[in-house]
């Protein structure tokens, strides 16, 4: 749609989007008075226009007319939202550039804004420094201190990080420091279809006395130290307190998705060697009642410790050596509120077994170091402003990253966790964020395209908000818009990182100007390098296109794989630069000349769909059985046209040429009925395209890459 620059622009045009005559001559009004002032086309106009004129129950159709409107021949990456500099004075790195810049780089250093990206290159040139800066700034405690920061090693391209080192991430959630006091309220929880009740919270105090006991119930289980143990559960106030006992008393946690099917779940469990695994009896999402033990059951679990879910009566017989969450904490009740001494181990023991999908079929088994949740509490510092007095919001789940992240990023910086027990993508939840008074919501770009398909945050109050985050998928930039505007232009921070990251490694910051669906800058402590289509390495800030690779110095990142080899993953067959050896990452992104990052998907065979990223082959392999006529599949991920989250599309050669397409809907039916009982209830085909033959290399591998392009290209043309 072509829109008119803000100072072609009438008071009828206004009035013609819905608006009474009179609301839209004032809007007018108001509108011709910034652009007199600020003039009709520059950043500033659309920060006035923004703030002070656009109110969330305004028709979206306005805030585009004027945001389009401002920026009618900007160019690319307009900027949605800019930094005041009083406030990005107050921000985490803002008070720590006030403090410390001039120190960090000398006469370089003017103020946080104008000074940000000098003091990222020097988180990356001075990682020794940096590092030990912000483990300082978030009250990280050793029980024995580490030798360094960083040991660079030639056998070792990422390096060792804190050698010597031995800590607990467990006990530093939970001690006290300048963030913590004992009656600071830590998790802020509701459970669906509790909307009209007051949000449960839960202290400090109470946190620890729930977590200790859980730890002493561990004890019982005798199990070695290191152990891995499971859980498969919905993230919720057990499942937290479960996640920190686990990790409190030694052992290792193993995250699995509660969307999982049993093979999956089986998977997981073999790959980590869980001794133990705590689950749910059902899932409780409105009025359905979706099994979970009865998962678990069927994929040989080791023994379950099964919690009831709310408002079950726990009806269901157990296995024979299972046990229930009552008689698993009965036997340590005289334990209650005393102290678990946690157990301190160095810092490259394992805390936390996530999986990632690799090309192969067989999840990627990433252990994070007791390192990697600082990384997760750093960035949650740096990049989104956590700290003591906020409220933090994410929906998401301990089988992924994100579901770890929050628990760090919230309670190492002294923030609340806030938990909604049920779907994120009705009103319950924007009630939710409103009655919890959210101060950083994080999302996946899916759930705010449901969220403006049946505006359900209508009437909800979400002006707490300070920013938002969004990670997991590529964003679309009219619905980031509307996102912005429901808390009267807030900023959007684009996150992208890895489980074997344990955060991220390109983001935005609340001291950069924020464009939308795109990043404005490395993470702290990370370097960013685009490979050419020629092989050759862009040099560092030079606009370009190409397959992304990461500077292998980062702190927290993977540094072993349970069931591959991680130098060949990562490492094997990259470039060097500056003497270090490139980490593979396989994203492609683009550098734009005003300096921001944009992804474009998969440069390998995985693709990214609902934030979840998945292998072809995975997909493929259950495609290929549904229908004896057909020969061979391909998936492939395509972003929609403007941008967005993929959507899965599966080429077919089939047996017989003959198959008629009236059969494609038919077994675009089969194929979601068997990867939503196979792989998992979210993944959903959008389309299927019948071709000949898969384009295929010399070698005979299936040219994916290929088939993407010309999807992408057909769904340009409007004819997918």
């Amino acid at each position: 749609m072509a829109y008119k620059a803000l100072d072609c622009i009438t008071s009828s045009d206004i009035e013609a989007l819905g608006l009474p005559s009179e609301v839209a001559e004032r809007f007018y009004q108001n509108l011709s008075e910034i652009i007199r002032n600020y003039g009709s086309a520059t950043p500033e106009t659309w920060q006035r226009v923004s703030k002070h004129l656009l109110e969330p129950d305004l028709p979206f159709s306005l805030h585009q007319m004027m945001y389009y409107g401002c920026y009618k021949d900007f160019g690319p990456d307009p900027p949605a939202w800019i930094p005041d500099p009083e406030r990005a004075a107050s921000t985490n790195v803002g008070q720590l550039l006030e403090r410390h810049g001039k120190e960090f780089l000398d006469s370089r250093y003017k103020d946080p804004i104008s000074s940000f990206s000098d003091f990222q290159n020097f988180s990356v040139s001075n990682p020794e420094v940096y590092w030990k800066t912000v483990l300082d700034e978030i009250s990280v405690s050793f029980s024995v201190p580490p030798q360094c920061i960083l040991r660079e090693n030639q056998s070792h391209p990422g390096g060792q990080w804190l050698p010597g080192a031995h800590l607990n991430p467990a006990k530093n959630c939970l001690s006290l420091n300048g963030k913590k006091t004992l009656d600071d309220i830590m998790v802020i929880w509701r459970d669906e279809g509790d909307d009209k009740m007051p949000v449960n919270k839960m202290t400090l105090k109470e946190l620890r006395t729930e977590v200790w006991l859980v730890a002493h119930a561990l004890e019982i289980l005798g199990l070695d130290k290191g152990s891995a143990i499971a859980i498969d559960m919905p993230m919720d106030v057990n499942s937290v307190v479960i996640y920190l006992a686990i990790v409190l008393a030694g052992y290792a946690v193993v995250s699995i998705a509660d969307s999982f099917a049993p093979t999956e779940i089986a998977t997981r469990l073999k790959i980590s060697k869980a001794k133990a695994i705590f689950t749910q009896d059902v899932i409780i999402r409105g009025d359905k009642r979706l099994p979970l033990y009865s998962r678990v059951i069927d994929a040989q679990s080791p023994i379950a410790i099964v919690i009831p879910s709310r408002g079950s009566s726990f009806g269901i017989n157990l296995r024979d050596g299972d046990i229930s969450w009552h008689e698993f904490l009965a036997k340590v009740e005289h334990f209650r509120e005393v102290e678990f001494v946690a157990v301190e181990q160095p810092v490259e023991a394992f805390t936390n077994i996530l999986f990632s999908s690799g090309t192969t079929g067989e999840p990627k088994a990433i252990p994070w170091t007791l390192a990697t949740p600082f990384k997760a509490a750093a960035d949650g510092w740096c990049h989104m402003d956590i700290r003591k007095g906020d409220i933090v919001a994410w929906p998401t789940n301990l089988g992924w990253m994100m579901g770890p992240w929050l628990v760090y990023a919230s309670l190492l910086n002294g923030a609340s966790m806030a938990l909604y027990n049920g779907s994120p993508l009705g009103s319950g939840f924007a009630k939710f964020v409103q009655d919890a008074k959210v101060t950083m919501l994080g999302v996946i770009p899916s759930i705010v395209r449901a969220w403006k398909t049946t505006n359900c945050t209508a009437s909800y109050d979400w002006s707490a908000i300070r920013c938002f985050g969004s990670t997991g998928e590529a964003s679309n930039v009219d619905e980031y818009l509307w996102l912005m505007g429901r808390a009267r232009y807030k900023p959007i921070i684009e996150y992208c990182g890895g489980t074997e990251i344990g955060g991220g490694f390109v983001t935005g910051s609340l001291l950069q100007p924020q464009s939308l669906s795109a990043f404005s800058t490395p993470a702290m402590g990370c370097s960013l390098f685009i490979i050419g289509s020629d092989g050759i390495i862009n040099p560092p800030i030079v606009p370009g296109i190409g397959e992304l690779a990461l500077g292998p110095l980062m702190f927290g990142a993977s540094n072993t794989l349970l069931n591959g080899d991680h130098y060949n993953v990562y490492f094997k067959g990259m470039p060097v630069w500056n003497g270090k050896i490139l980490r593979r990452h396989g994203d492609v992104f683009d550098l734009t000349s005003r300096g921001y990052y944009h992804a474009h998907g998969r440069a390998d065979d995985t693709m990214n769909l609902g934030g979840i990223k998945v292998s072809s082959v995975e997909i493929e392999r259950i495609c290929n059985a549904v229908d004896n006529n057909i020969l061979e599949t391909a998936a492939v991920g395509v972003p929609p046209q403007g941008g967005g989250p993929e959507r899965l599309v599966i080429a077919v050669v089939f047996k017989d040429s003959s198959e008629s397409a009236t059969d494609l809907n038919k077994l675009r039916t089969a194929f979601n009925s068997a990867l939503q009982n196979k792989l998992n209830p979210f993944f959903k085909v959008s389309h299927i395209v019948p071709i000949t033959s898969l384009p295929r290399t010399a070698t005979n591998k299936v040219m994916r890459r290929v088939l993407r392009q010309q999807f992408a290209q057909i769904d340009q043309n409007s004819k997918m």
